[in-house]
């Protein structure tokens, strides 16, 4: 059996993958309406939405296959990914590359491939669209642009979730998107005993900088927050902005000494951008810390709500002493 080799640009690969926001999400009509009609179209027992994850292959949709992934390393998909054409292998017993693969070997007994790599924004090739018989056959050049074209409509339904998942403003995760993937990382911290924090920032007198110097500074200044926060943040770090000047951020497997310490550096680098950009103000923020205890974070809107009140006192406590102050 042949393992794939990595692609040249496997890191902007993963990096398109994982802007998708779609690893581990639920089953979704648009996707299995796909595979249904793939089946239907070529008569084959199985048809997949696949989408090769870094050590993994996991199936966004799967008809005739029970199952949710497999790995990498047994992938007929991460041969696929390979090229810009359909990989065809009529016969999989003919195949070194596979013929010994367990997958042909053992069920589902896989004698005919088919997959059409699956092509995201950045250009990456991320996944399939393939088809999957336990006899050999063939695709004649009418059959290879039908499944061209199925491809082309599962990257349109990959394309529509990303831009549902994604703030236009800031390019971080909306609500949406920041639920999905929050939710994720909750889950395995606790099936993995990990701890986890959440961060509800809430810039101070946004409303002062629209007021006094426009929108579009407005707009200036929560895209500055938005790269402090990707900066000064780890790339496992889930950031999102859910609209207005509130802002997000999970940190998994951080204490909540490390979780302090995140939000001081937080504050430092706002400080060194205040003070590159003379813009006739500031950008302050009040933030709200809450370690993820399982018992009473069922989901993240039980986490997102908790963070939201400690933020909210976090922001009354300062205007207290900013009016002692003066």
């Amino acid at each position: 059996m042949s393992v794939a080799p990595l692609p040249s640009n496997e890191s902007a690969r993963l990096d398109g993958l994982h802007a998708l926001h779609i690893l581990d999400t639920a089953p979704e009509e648009r996707f299995d309406r796909l595979t249904r009609l793939a089946r239907r179209l070529f008569g084959v027992p199985i048809a997949v939405v696949s989408l090769v994850d870094a050590n993994r292959q996991w199936f966004k949709s799967c008809m005739g296959l029970n199952a949710s992934e497999t790995s990498r390393d047994v992938s007929f998909c991460a041969h696929a990914i390979l090229g810009d054409d359909i990989l065809m292998v009529p016969d999989t017993l003919a195949d070194a590359r596979f013929s010994d693969n367990p997958f042909v070997t053992d069920e589902p007994k896989i004698r005919f491939y088919a997959g059409c790599p699956l092509t995201v924004s950045n250009g990456s090739k991320v996944g399939t669209l393939c088809l999957i018989d336990t006899k050999p056959r063939m695709l004649d050049d009418e059959d290879r642009a039908l499944l061209c074209d199925l491809a082309r409509m599962a990257e349109q339904e990959l394309s529509a979730i990303q831009l549902a998942t994604l703030d236009d403003l800031t390019h971080l995760s909306n609500r949406r998107g920041f639920e999905v993937l929050a939710q994720h990382a909750l889950s395995v911290c606790k099936r993995m005993d990990k701890p986890a924090s959440l961060l509800f920032f809430d810039l101070n007198d946004f409303k002062q900088i629209n007021d006094t110097l426009g929108h579009a500074e407005g707009d200036r200044a929560l895209q500055a927050f938005a790269e402090v926060l990707r900066t000064g943040l780890r790339e496992s770090d889930v950031i999102g902005r859910l609209g207005g000047d509130e802002f997000v951020a999970l940190l998994s497997g951080a204490s909540t000494a490390e979780t302090h310490e995140v939000t001081q550096r937080l504050g430092q680098l706002l400080e060194l951008h205040n003070a590159e950009l003379l813009r006739g103000y500031q950008i302050r923020f009040s933030v709200g810390q809450v370690s993820y205890e399982p018992e009473h974070h069922g989901t993240i809107a039980e986490l997102l709500a908790a963070a939201d009140a400690a933020m909210y006192s976090h922001k009354q406590a300062s205007k207290a002493r900013s009016a002692q102050r003066h």
